[in-house]
């Protein structure tokens, strides 16, 4: 099991309010206006929706942009070209949403276990103009599902879980050769500690910790890279309390 600490690049900058001009090292720049159109209209139905039920605690515009929007699209040069992506546990929309905005190249599927708000994402999503799947499923029955289990290039995910929780749910899904990409807190030590044999067992390899700051904010984050080299075991992921612990 490797572990590499990596430096980030810097991916992106922004114009606020509601125009946010982004620009990507790997991908090229994209139409701003368009991009600002498209972040303004989601901050605007994120907000009305958040009114009819708990979707997001911020709700300044300036903090959306900030503590949703470019901490999601820190993973964005991560995540190879027409790559077949899963965001799971998606809640809102972050980071899926905000990538696939960025990333119209990627196929991507949104996965959470709260009907409503698979419901505000279909709508969302056809608001955007942006060919999004939207699915109503608990991470560890996709996982068992022949649909889903080791069809994705990649697995996105921020602020579900514990990193050993996550990987059962998340590694299960990706397909040998592909990444997992967690978009966790500063100190992600012990939960990469409590991490690596279960992450060897359901077939991940080396692990890469990728620091950051979100651009006008002193706001430290981290993103774990897993590579999964082997296919998972068929008996993963687990239920109830065996879930996340190795064994």
């Amino acid at each position: 099991m490797i572990i590499i600490l990596i430096p980030i690049k810097k991916l992106f900058s922004l114009s606020l309010l509601f125009g946010i001009s982004i620009i990507s090292g790997e991908s090229g720049g994209f139409e701003l206006t368009i991009l600002s159109k498209k972040f303004e209209t989601y901050t605007k139905m994120l907000l009305h929706w958040n009114n009819k039920f708990n979707l997001t605690a911020i709700t300044e515009p300036s903090e959306i942009i900030k503590k949703h929007y470019l901490d999601s699209l820190s993973c964005v040069d991560l995540i190879p070209e027409n790559a077949v992506v899963a965001d799971v546990g998606t809640g809102a929309g972050f980071p899926g949403v905000p990538v696939k905005i960025q990333r119209p190249d990627i196929s991507l599927t949104l996965m959470d276990a709260l009907g409503k708000r698979i419901n505000f994402l279909k709508e969302l999503c056809k608001a955007l103009e942006i060919d999004v799947e939207c699915v109503h499923i608990r991470a560890e029955d996709a996982a068992h599902s022949g649909e889903f289990r080791e069809r994705f290039d990649v697995v996105l995910s921020r602020a579900v879980a514990r990193l050993p929780i996550l990987s059962e749910y998340c590694l299960p899904l990706i397909k040998p050769g592909g990444i997992m990409l967690a978009l966790k807190g500063k100190d992600i030590e012990t939960e990469i500690s409590d991490s690596k044999g279960l992450i060897k067992k359901l077939g991940g390899a080396a692990i890469s910790v990728i620091p950051y700051t979100i651009e006008g904010s002193d706001i430290t984050h981290s993103i774990v890279k897993i590579n999964k080299e082997l296919p998972t075991p068929p008996s993963y992921p687990r239920r109830g309390k065996k879930i996340g612990k190795f064994l």
